[in-house]
């Protein structure tokens, strides 16, 4: 088991022909991804890396019955991307760009919830369901198939934690990264709850930033669960406000939301929480 893609999961690529989405295909392939369509109005009718290509998502989907897409477009065409494959039906968008424009980013998340999709990004390593699927720039050789459910606001940390469930023996169920940009495109409480049905995850590790509510949403909907899983928080970012430098929502609200209130909420909802990413390897080694 897994959660949002495994083996059956029938992947297609949007912008596939360009070279960094060549290079990410074509080892995600390898790593057993089942790709099964190109999106490349350019190229349409032809192959690229033995993957038909077609001229839109809708025929795409179509010809293929691709359930899942993978973005490789640039910033400013993230919501055109979105937008398209949504209305071929497309309930699952991995969008990996960087930067993608406020507006843009506000209109996409309501297109996504008004679809009933959800959307993995922008700004992600993507989604990975080890030995089984990868939708994103995972590298292939750190992942191992465990039972720790992993989702991160950092692409640098979540990496830390694959790394350190693999040093307790442990491994990863899935690991989604749900996006850096200010705008994620789904919150951490979907992400907790779909692992919670997840028979394959026995408890997950959740890392967090200081800039906006993700945090205490997740904290709030973690609380009000009954038989909970296992839950270790790690929250990054800066100890304390400054005026010249800081998250832009500490920023706003003046340092009222600091990391300790994040660490606090979180705790009274029953979470494991570190006060260092260091404090990782001996709480894993705890619930081992």
């Amino acid at each position: 088991m897994s959660i949002l893609v495994n083996q059956n999961t029938r992947v297609l690529v949007q912008g596939i022909t360009g070279l960094q989405a060549s290079f990410h295909t074509k080892r995600i392939m390898a790593m057993g991804t089942n790709i099964v369509a190109g999106v490349s109005p350019h190229s349409a009718g032809g192959f690229h890396l033995g993957v038909p290509i077609f001229s839109s998502v809708k025929d795409a989907v179509k010809k293929t019955k691709a359930n899942a897409s993978l973005l490789f477009v640039p910033a400013r065409a993230v919501k055109d991307a979105v937008k398209e494959a949504l209305e071929a039906g497309i309930k699952l968008i991995v969008s990996i760009a960087y930067g993608v424009p406020i507006l843009d980013a506000l209109q996409i998340h309501k297109m996504v919830n008004d679809h009933g999709a959800l959307l993995i990004g922008p700004n992600t390593p993507g989604i990975i369901t080890p030995d089984e699927a990868c939708l994103g720039v995972f590298p292939e050789n750190i992942l191992h198939r465990g039972h720790f459910g992993i989702v991160s606001r950092s692409s640098t940390l979540t990496y830390e934690a694959i790394l350190e469930t693999n040093r307790a023996g442990l491994g990863q169920s899935t690991v989604v990264g749900i996006g850096d940009d200010m705008i994620a495109g789904c919150h951490f409480d979907r992400i907790i709850d779909l692992f919670h049905q997840d028979p394959d995850t026995n408890a997950i590790i959740l890392i967090g930033t200081l800039g906006g509510s993700y945090e205490e949403k997740a904290a709030a909907y973690y609380g009000t669960i009954k038989n909970k899983k296992p839950l270790i928080v790690y929250i990054t970012g800066f100890e304390s406000f400054h005026d010249d430098i800081g998250y832009a929502s500490d920023i706003i609200t003046h340092g009222k939301i600091t990391i300790e209130d994040k660490k606090r909420i979180f705790r009274d909802a029953g979470a494991l929480v570190l006060n260092s990413i260091d404090d990782l390897h001996e709480t894993l080694a705890r619930l081992k």
